[in-house]
């Protein structure tokens, strides 16, 4: 597919019909007086980027443990090349910049520490109490536990922004109600209940291109970092057509390359040739459903923002490289189940005595709680530590703490 110049608008400055309008929004759970000098997408991106849980993410495990090497991704560069790669779509494709870039920068919020494994750890022990999912945290934090506004808890995101967050990777119910990927974890049908996110429509093309940016950024970023660690080599990425083509452009135009830059040419052209083809599929698909809304983007029944067949093929077989050439390596399969077991013996202790949190905000809320909002309460906590909080915190309690170098 080719991309027209012409429809992108460059340096129009232009917002599509079809983009979400910051002075029309569906508004805030608690109402507000507008900026003089922000629109509301503004604002959201600016509470978002000032908020305890945006800092904790530069010590949060993206793949490899911070113990590993100050040049790895951390959730926080990973989030912050996320946001770099859906403003050039949403500029691309007139749309709100600051809409789409906000969520980005919060797409990540509810992460644990230690990646997917303590997510994975959390959900375990949380089981019993309706589990642990990283996507319903973030909304737990943006809309309860971040407390730095005198009228409200949370950040009081605009519908859109909230909207975006909850449903960047499509519906999460059917037209008749059912759950498309599972059960709808429960804080988010809690939070519907007061602010209707209406679960069963797609989001703004804004959520949309910072959902698909977050699959561009890590399919290329965890390249980069495999091949710093070893893990992956420049003769496996020869298995994958698209990146075997990107590096015979490089080794022909520059020759005897060191392994770094060469490296770094290899993901410039990957981000790009996949954001070219995201932007050619979304024009494509735009000419045929032809919305004039951001309502109607909603309803379109598929989404818009979305890779060619070709490279969904390539973005799955880039995906089947890296599982089984760095997430399931041994090495960070230890690594993986040393970080578990600090998650669990943390979970526990808390549990059996919350004193061990030593910290009165949360200690002080937990009294008198039920069973389960007892082990929700603990499970806000340790979500929101950080790697390297949570090992301290681990030493201070137990007489060995995993090693996880």
């Amino acid at each position: 597919m080719t991309l027209d110049r012409h429809a992108l608008g460059f340096g129009t400055g232009e917002r599509a019909v079809f983009a979400s309008d910051p002075w029309t929004t569906r508004g805030r759970l608690y109402p507000e007086t507008a900026s003089l000098t922000r629109s509301d997408f503004q604002r959201d991106r600016d509470r978002i980027v000032h908020t305890t849980a945006f800092r904790r993410l530069k010590h949060k495990t993206q793949v490899f443990i911070a113990a590993d090497g100050d040049h790895y991704r951390t959730r926080l560069t990973h989030t912050i090349e996320v946001a770099q790669i859906a403003r050039a779509l949403a500029r691309a494709l007139r749309l709100d910049e600051d809409l789409a870039e906000g969520v980005a920068l919060v797409h990540d919020f509810g992460h644990t520490p230690f990646g997917h494994t303590g997510e994975d750890a959390l959900h375990e022990m949380l089981e019993p109490y309706g589990g642990f999912d990283h996507n319903a945290q973030s909304l737990r934090i943006v809309t309860k536990l971040e407390r730095r506004y005198a009228e409200f808890d949370g950040l009081n995101l605009t519908w859109e922004s909230l909207e975006g967050l909850v449903k960047h990777n499509g519906p999460l119910l059917t037209p008749e109600g059912a759950g498309t990927r599972g059960p709808v974890p429960q804080p988010i049908l809690d939070y519907c209940a007061l602010h209707d996110l209406e679960l069963a429509t797609y989001a703004s093309l804004e959520a949309q291109v910072a959902a698909i940016a977050d699959d561009i950024a890590y399919n290329t970023h965890d390249i980069d970092d495999g091949l710093r660690s070893g893990f992956l080599s420049f003769d496996m990425l020869e298995e994958i057509p698209f990146l075997a083509r990107l590096m015979g452009e490089v080794r022909a135009l520059y020759p005897g390359l060191e392994a770094a830059r060469f490296t770094h040419e290899i993901m410039r052209r990957q981000i790009t040739a996949m954001v070219e083809d995201v932007i050619s599929v979304s024009q494509a698909r735009l000419g045929q459903h032809r919305p004039q809304s951001a309502a109607e983007v909603r309803l379109a029944g598929a989404p818009i923002a979305t890779f060619s067949e070709a490279m969904a093929d390539t973005d799955r077989a880039i995906k089947r490289l890296l599982m089984t050439r760095i997430y399931r390596h041994p090495e960070v399969m230890r690594v993986r189940q040393a970080a578990a077991s600090i998650v669990v013996d943390l979970y526990r202790a808390f549990m059996a005595d919350p004193l061990l949190m030593q910290n009165h905000h949360w200690i002080d809320q937990i009294a008198g709680m039920a069973e389960p909002a007892k082990a929700r309460h603990v499970g806000d906590y340790l979500a929101g530590m950080t790697d390297t909080y949570a090992v301290s915190v681990h030493r201070r309690l137990f007489d060995h703490t995993p090693d996880l170098r």
